[in-house]
């Protein structure tokens, strides 16, 4: 596709999103003045407008699973980050409720604005105290048996094509502390499809290729060394994305 073509179809999915966002608002406004209530049910909506808008476009998520995950459980997914689709992506995975973990600027988007303040988790980078806050919240929610999604990188890297940066150290230290397993993905080739905002190069159709690595425990032994931890995940997680992005 040229790059004309990509950025009418960048146009176009932000189109469908705004459209089922839209839709689905006078319910969204209802459940969101009791969020605790109706989690699930702003977790399903998330969810639904998210995978519509993706649809509509022609975009597709095949996902490989390493070995059979049991949903009945709750997890600090580990997710890389090259894509504002990596977010459509874990809501298709994720079969539990769970709250995303992300930069404080998503309150001033008018979609993910109403999810950030009941469900998920805003946080602002250079703030200790707003990192406390959401910290604390993330331990809140993984006690009460939801899960977690965090993209451990920290930000889309600025360069292209992107790579697999260091992890920041945030939700391994939130997985040891509740003993809650980590679920590392690695969302292979969303860049191909549509690249950091899409803003430079535009999105196109296609398959986005996801592969779930088997999970892995936070155990009472594993918690006096989180650095242990995310070097673990981190290897692995590197691993898979080197393999495809040769």
């Amino acid at each position: 596709m040229t790059r004309f073509l990509k950025k009418i179809h960048l146009y176009a999915y932000f189109t469908a999103v705004l459209f089922f966002f839209l839709l689905g608002y006078p319910f969204l406004f209802y459940y969101a003045r009791t969020p605790q209530k109706y989690y699930r049910k702003l977790v399903l909506f998330r969810r639904w407008i998210s995978l519509a808008g993706i649809y509509v476009v022609g975009i597709r998520i095949h996902v490989e699973y390493e070995t059979p995950i049991d949903w009945s459980q709750n997890y600090v997914l580990c997710a890389n980050h090259t894509s504002i689709l990596d977010i459509t992506v874990l809501n298709y995975l994720c079969k539990s409720p769970f709250s995303f973990m992300g930069k404080i600027e998503l309150l001033k988007n008018p979609i993910t604005r109403i999810f950030f303040q009941t469900i998920d988790i805003p946080v602002k980078r250079d703030s200790k105290i707003s990192a406390f806050k959401a910290y604390k919240r993330a331990l809140e929610l993984l006690q009460k048996e939801k899960s977690l999604a965090i993209f451990p990188e920290g930000k889309i890297d600025d360069d292209y094509p992107p790579m697999l940066h260091p992890f920041k150290s945030g939700a391994f230290r939130i997985a040891s502390e509740n003993r809650t397993t980590i679920l590392p993905v690695v969302i292979q080739d969303a860049w191909q499809i549509l690249w950091d905002d899409g803003k430079t190069y535009g999105s196109k159709p296609g398959i986005i290729h996801v592969k779930v690595l088997a999970p892995i425990s936070s155990d009472a032994e594993r918690d006096k060394a989180s650095p242990s931890l995310e070097a673990e995940v981190y290897h692995k997680m590197k691993k898979a994305w080197n393999i495809y992005n040769k």
